[in-house]
């Protein structure tokens, strides 16, 4: 095992002291929730009865019988995400597994799943961070019917991972194991389809042009090929042990992708408390596997997405993370990973070349991971460097991952990354606190001075840039986008067309208090800037004309205005009635007034009425 690098140690021991408290009321809570025996014996008899009713006949016997483990599923399918169509199937799957070893398993409750690519730009995505916190709540319910020994949670994309961890982590004290579907075959290259939309955004090609390339791009069940959110989250689930080793980018529907399904039923119902080996999820998740899951998304130019929700899903586990554990984490972290939008590659490409098998390898023998970190796998970290395969009579097996690199210009080793530093920085400065994603930036795009022009949309973003009234060096400031103004929303779609002023030679920027996708990239943005403007964050006091200057570098974001005029000078306001009715926003009243700042994971479980 080699030695950990002395920051990596210190973050983790930093995050482990400023929770103590909250950590140790958390550990309490799930240890007095355990019970050697399953729950469900101690209900009602008409209690259980319920319980079992629909069950096929040998699933009923061993339910009533009551002592052996019953596993909760807890599913995001539909059939209109491509990334969790594949899950249609898996409930019989893990039902047939479950019987195999003499064990059972129920569907305890699905969680929406909100596609953020349908919705983006449109209003239904001022919902999407939201939905986060309700798969959480739904997942709660799932499982609050105290029948299930185990949980096997079922989902893929942006904050259905997150949500699914957080409801996961309430109930602690019960072993559960997330389960892939794995991604769709490469279509159209990623760096096609921008193209051609940013030859959109220009008026080059007509949306017909556009469909195609889109419907090429997105063209099969599985997630979509880019290195985004639910991509990342796939990553971050492997890092912090929650998946099987090697699981994560397996193509759907195809043997090996159900033997790992059927073995993560088998590993997960070996960990109850009835049995030698209990391993309840509130007890494996801690610190180290935080401060692991923060260096998977340093060293591979993850979306910026993730700082958000491994804030909000630590504080599910009585652990605080703060902005400056990423930045710590990031400084000493080589970039050893090229996936678009951070480069050309797509996750196949990436899996292809050794992919998290290969970045785990790599990462443990430089000392950057906590390889005592324990796992769903059964031991620590150290079991990721295998990798699954089907032997010759179609059983999974496992053998020792890649020791080198399939290609170097999508995977590097430590001694030889693409960039000595992480793809994330934190700035600070007189405008507040933000994130940016710098992986996917040329290193001579990473300080942009300019004049700042503001927006109180993307549509209104949109409409000047459709208007020939952007043709010049300018920072975009798009206000009013957090998550208690309007629940700061993606704001994506302003990719191309800053895109393509970037390509004619303009220096540009985004500075907001929204987020951007997960497969944004190529201008320098500074996002999730916290306090919003509807906190009387300092981006209120923005003007057009004012200089600001986004310095990734040095990690500030400052507007340079004279101090005592800043001091003086008044915060803006908007009427945002219109934004919060329609498309359900007027049932999220309760979500905006409750919600917490961005860099505390914006969530209402640790927000203002926590």
């Amino acid at each position: 095992m080699a030695s950990l690098n002395e920051r990596i140690g210190e973050v983790a021991e930093a995050i482990l002291r400023r929770s103590r408290d909250g950590r140790a009321r958390y550990l309490d809570r799930i240890d007095s929730a355990a019970s050697r025996a399953p729950r469900r014996r101690q209900l009602g008899c008409a209690n259980q009865a319920h319980g079992f009713a629909a069950c096929a006949a040998g699933d009923k016997a061993l339910l009533r019988e009551g002592s052996t483990p019953n596993l909760g599923i807890v599913t995001a399918y539909n059939d209109m995400l491509s990334a969790h169509k594949p899950y249609e199937a898996f409930p019989e799957l893990i039902r047939a597994e479950a019987r195999a070893i003499g064990a059972t398993a129920q569907v305890a409750g699905g969680v929406p799943a909100m596609c953020d690519g349908i919705t983006q730009g449109e209003a239904g995505m001022e919902l999407s961070l939201f939905s986060r916190d309700v798969i959480a709540l739904a997942t709660a319910v799932a499982l609050s019917h105290q029948t299930f020994d185990a949980a096997a949670l079922l989902g893929i994309c942006d904050k259905i991972v997150p949500g699914l961890v957080i409801g996961a982590l309430s109930f602690g004290h019960l072993p559960a194991i997330f389960i892939p579907s794995g991604p769709m075959p490469s279509g159209v290259p990623n760096a096609e389809k921008n193209r051609v939309r940013q030859l959109f955004a220009e008026g080059k090609v007509d949306r017909a042009a556009l469909l195609e390339v889109e419907a090429r791009s997105y063209h099969a069940p599985g997630t979509c090929t880019f290195y985004g959110t639910a991509n990342t989250n796939q990553m971050l689930m492997e890092f912090m042990g929650l998946h099987l080793p090697g699981a994560s980018f397996v193509h759907p529907d195809t043997p090996l992708r159900d033997a790992l399904t059927r073995a993560a039923v088998r590993q997960v119902l070996g960990q109850t408390a009835s049995g030698p080996n209990f391993l309840p999820i509130g007890r494996m998740i801690d610190e180290r596997s935080f401060v692991n899951a923060i260096v998977g998304l340093a060293a591979t130019g993850g979306s910026t997405n993730a700082v958000i929700h491994l804030v909000a899903m630590a504080a599910a586990a009585g652990l605080t993370l703060d902005l400056r554990d990423f930045e710590a984490i990031a400084e000493v972290t080589p970039l050893l990973a090229r996936v678009y939008p951070n480069g050309q590659a797509d996750v196949n490409q990436f899996h292809a070349a050794g992919g998290t098998v290969y970045l785990i390898r790599e990462l443990l023998d430089a000392g950057l991971l906590h390889e005592d970190a324990r796992t769903v796998f059964g031991g620590n970290l150290g079991a990721y460097r295998q990798e699954p395969i089907l032997g010759a009579d179609g059983r999974l097996d496992w053998r020792d991952g890649p020791g080198a690199s399939g290609d170097e210009a999508i995977l590097r080793t430590v001694r030889q990354p693409f960039g000595a530093t992480g793809g994330l920085r934190i700035l600070e400065g007189n405008l507040g606190r933000a994130v940016i994603k710098t992986s996917a930036v040329s290193p001579e795009r990473h300080v942009v001075e300019a004049p700042a022009l503001v927006f109180h949309s993307q549509e209104a973003f949109q409409a000047a840039f459709k208007a020939g009234r952007l043709e010049r060096d300018f920072v975009a400031v798009i206000r009013f986008q957090g998550p208690r103004a309007i629940g700061m929303p993606e704001l994506h779609k302003l990719t191309p067309p800053l895109g393509v002023l970037q390509d004619r030679g303009f220096k540009v920027a985004l500075v907001t208090d929204g987020r951007m996708s997960g497969a944004s990239g190529k201008a320098p943005a500074a996002i999730h800037l916290t306090p919003e403007a509807l906190d009387d964050g300092p981006i209120a006091k923005i003007r057009d004309g004012d200089l600001i200057r986004l310095d990734a570098s040095a990690g500030t974001l400052t507007a340079l205005v004279p101090e005592s005029e800043w001091a003086n000078r008044p915060l803006a306001r908007e009427d945002l009635s219109a934004a919060h009715a329609g498309t359900g926003r007027e049932l999220f009243s309760t979500f905006r007034a409750a919600v917490g700042r961005s860099d505390q994971g914006a969530s209402i479980f640790s927000g203002r009425n926590a």
